[in-house]
């Protein structure tokens, strides 16, 4: 089922259903952007479903019409004459990072009022493209931000407040790089629906977060001993200037679109569950929590269903939990979910599953995996121990060891996790 709906979240048909050109217009949304006063039509496109966003609006507006640059997680099947290609670093920024970071802010310059930026953005565009505010941060010290930002068990928000006050690109600054241009972002939604600016960090949006906030966050979680001097110095300090913020007048001609979000991929879901004659309910209210609080959550709202219903119930969830590494083993948070629910699950008529939309679950191979009542049992004659491979933060292992990974592969796309909690 999962497969299925990842299937059916077809990011190019998505598109052409929401922008398409004809004669001297193109038109997103119902808004009209005329191509006789737009002589100068560029391209920026970057995140997980960078290269297949940038074939896509190429074909919309008519190949060669518009020249841009493109930064994918991985070097494209088919790349167009009229862009430049960069493949970033990810899930942790690299050299390549910074390079396409500073074309783009390239790209970006020498903009007239006759000038159309087209921004394309996608998932993992936070560690694709960057470039540090200070010339004094080294790509070691950008790559050991990220990586403490990524361990540390903050959510998206967060880790995103921290990284837009510290970048060069993030936060509304590519925006304000490309003035006066006009602007229209297309973007996959890969974050809360109510933080749309926190889509890879927000290039081209205004930006909520605060160097007050970002100075809490990391005291939170315990980051300021563990920061690069170089961050560490500026945080403590007066020196990290404020992002630009909501109501700032150079975003108002500036127009956003949202393609695909969690929400397509969870309806997508409840589609094949009511197919096969589930009672299906929906509850994302655990979006952004700790992991072991949504686990216990939605298990117990899901047997209350069950003592309610005279069926299969199916209980969909979708977004991203808090998962703090712990140890040194292989996995993410989807496989880390399946892990603390199957301990929890044991000996029931219950099945969990948790997955990755972008085919990549931490620094496995996975997607992610499913556990039902009997996957401990079955772990204990393979000698494995649920409870210590959840503290080495070891669950692709446990779970491929059992044959229960979920393994897509990379889809190009991301619209964040899809939970299934299922009872007979």
């Amino acid at each position: 089922m999962f497969v299925q709906a990842l299937r059916e979240l077809d990011l190019p048909a998505r598109m052409k259903e929401r922008m398409w050109a004809k004669g001297t217009v193109l038109e997103i949304s119902g808004d009209l952007y005329p191509f006789d006063q737009l002589r100068d039509v560029r391209v920026i496109a970057f995140g997980k479903a960078a290269a297949q966003m940038a074939a896509t609006i190429d074909e919309i507006l008519g190949a060669g019409r518009a020249r841009g640059l493109v930064v994918p997680s991985a070097p494209p099947r088919q790349p167009l004459p009229n862009f430049q290609y960069i493949v970033g670093g990810h899930p942790y920024p690299n050299a390549h990072t910074i390079e396409a970071g500073e074309a783009a802010l390239r790209m970006a310059a020498g903009a007239t009022p006759d000038t159309m930026f087209l921004f394309l953005i996608s998932g993992g565009g936070s560690a694709l493209l960057d470039k540090p505010l200070f010339d004094d941060i080294s790509i070691d010290d950008l790559a050991a931000f990220n990586r403490l930002l990524v361990t540390c068990g903050a959510d998206i928000y967060e880790m995103n407040a921290l990284r837009k006050h510290f970048s060069a690109v993030k936060g509304g600054r590519l925006a304000l790089a490309a003035q006066p241009g006009r602007q229209a972002t297309i973007y996959v939604s890969d974050v809360p629906a109510d933080k749309p600016s926190t889509v890879a960090s927000g290039p081209t949006m205004p930006d909520e977060s605060s160097v007050a906030e970002c100075r809490a966050i990391a005291a939170r979680y315990g980051m300021i001993e563990r920061l690069p001097a170089a961050y560490a110095a500026r945080l403590g300090s007066g020196d990290l200037p404020e992002t630009p913020k909501p109501g700032d007048p150079r975003f108002a001609g500036s127009r956003y679109y949202a393609v695909l979000s969690n929400q397509d991929g969870i309806d997508a879901l409840k589609r094949l569950s009511e197919r096969r004659g589930w009672q299906t309910v929906i509850d994302v209210s655990c979006d952004d929590w700790p992991l072991p609080r949504a686990a216990d959550y939605l298990l117990e709202k899901l047997r209350g269903l069950r003592r309610q219903a005279g069926a299969t119930v199916c209980l969909i969830s979708g977004g991203e939990l808090s998962c703090p590494v712990t140890g040194s083993g292989v996995g993410g948070r989807n496989a880390a979910f399946a892990l603390y629910c199957a301990a929890k699950i044991a000996g029931q008529p219950l099945a969990v599953m948790s997955a990755g939309t972008d085919g990549i679950d931490g620094n496995s191979l996975a997607a992610g995996a499913v556990a039902a009542g009997d996957t401990v049992a079955r772990a204990c004659v393979l000698g494995l121990d649920p409870a210590e491979s959840f503290r080495q933060s070891d669950s692709y292992t446990f779970f491929a060891e059992l044959g229960d990974e979920i393994v897509t592969g990379p889809t190009g796309n991301n619209v964040r996790d899809l939970r299934m909690l299922v009872a007979e």
